[in-house]
C-alpha cells in the first residue's frame, strides 16, 4: 500500500463537524499509522497552528513522527524549536478515524478555516489538507495565474523531475 496520498474530494460537514474521509485516504492513515490493526481506529494529527494557512494541514502518524524526529534534532531552547514546537506539539489536534472513515472537526478547527457545510481534501504527498472549498478554489485561482505568468507558454512542469538537488 501506499503512503502518499492522491487525489481531491469534497464531502458534506454535519452540524458535529462528523466529515467523511476519501476512502483511499483511509487506506494511507492506515498504512502509515505502526500501532493500527484491522479493526482498530487509525489516528492521524491535523495541525492548525500557522496562522498563515487558510486549511488544516493533516500528518499521518508516520510524517508526523519524522516531524517530531527533526524538532528534537534541533538544539534545546533554540527558537527554531521551541516555534516548531508550538506549532506542531501545541498547535495540534491528534484524532482517529472513526468506525464509519470520519473525522470529527472540532468547532475551533472548523471556525479556523471557516469550514461549514462542505469540505475539500487533497492530498499533498504524504500530508493531505482540508479546505472550506470556495476558499480553495480562490487561492488556487490566483496561484495557477501567477505561476502561468512567470512562465513561458510552452513551459513543462516535468522538466522539475530532472532537476539535481540543491541546484
Amino acid at each position: 500500500m501506499s503512503r502518499r496520498f492522491r487525489g481531491e474530494s469534497q464531502h458534506k460537514v454535519d452540524a458535529k463537524g462528523r466529515v467523511s474521509i476519501p476512502a483511499s485516504f483511509r487506506r494511507v492513515i492506515e498504512a502509515a499509522d505502526p500501532a493500527w490493526s484491522s479493526g482498530d481506529a487509525p489516528e492521524l494529527v491535523i495541525v492548525y497552528g500557522d496562522h498563515r494557512r487558510s486549511y488544516l494541514e493533516c500528518y499521518t502518524i508516520e510524517a508526523i513522527n519524522e516531524v517530531d524526529d527533526k524538532i528534537d534534532a534541533l538544539p534545546r531552547g533554540s527558537m527554531e524549536r521551541r516555534m516548531l514546537q508550538r506549532l506542531f506539539h501545541g498547535q495540534s489536534f491528534p484524532t482517529s478515524v472513526d468506525e464509519t472513515g470520519r473525522l470529527v472537526l472540532p468547532a475551533k478547527l472548523r471556525q479556523k478555516i471557516g469550514l461549514d457545510k462542505e469540505a475539500f481534501f487533497i492530498a499533498a504527498g504524504d500530508t493531505f489538507q482540508i479546505w472550506e472549498p470556495g476558499t480553495y478554489e480562490a487561492e488556487e485561482a490566483a496561484k495557477t495565474e501567477a505561476w502561468l505568468d512567470e512562465l513561458p507558454e510552452d513551459f513543462d512542469p516535468l522538466v522539475f523531475l530532472d532537476a539535481k538537488q540543491g541546484e
